[in-house]
């Protein structure tokens, strides 16, 4: 074998672990299974009465076969097919928007570190994570507050 034919084999070797080392999204469901409970703040639930969780159905449908205002209004419209393990179009702006793909975090006993979740790919969200969609790409973009609309969907565990 010559040398750029084992160059060649090691780069896809490596690519291919890259890949299956990519967190995978899991779906609001199963963040719900913790995060629905009042003694941790009850997040699904807000989550449920918020405008994330339907904004794909707020999409008439043709916005909804628009890519540009579906990787907006869905999570799993947002990245590669390959990356769904559970998500649906339909969840909306699903925790996985704001927090990352959760595969590789969502075990309770990752979740109890802060630290150890965000070395797993935890996202705590800021400015920038929103504005990924609230800009003025929207046809529909009035401006973005950011403090005024992060305290709207505030969903904080009162034990931390």
């Amino acid at each position: 074998m010559n040398i750029q034919r084992l160059l060649l084999l090691i780069c896809l070797v490596l690519g291919a672990n890259l890949l299956n080392a990519q967190n995978k999204y899991i779906g609001a469901a199963k963040c719900k299974m913790c995060h629905n409970k009042p003694a941790t703040g009850q997040q699904y639930t807000k989550w449920t009465e918020a405008n994330h969780s339907k904004a794909w159905q707020l999409l008439s449908a043709e916005e909804q076969k628009d890519p540009k205002c579906a990787k907006c209004h869905s999570t799993a419209m947002s990245v590669d097919a390959s990356l769904h393990a559970g998500i649906k179009v339909e969840e909306g702006v699903s925790c996985e928007s704001c927090h990352g793909p959760g595969s590789a975090y969502k075990s309770p006993t990752v979740m109890k570190s802060r630290e150890a979740s965000m070395a797993k790919g935890l996202i705590l969200p800021t400015e920038d994570v929103c504005k990924k969609c609230h800009n003025e790409e929207s046809p529909h973009y009035k401006g973005f507050n950011y403090e005024e609309y992060f305290a709207k969907i505030a969903h904080t565990n009162p034990k931390k």
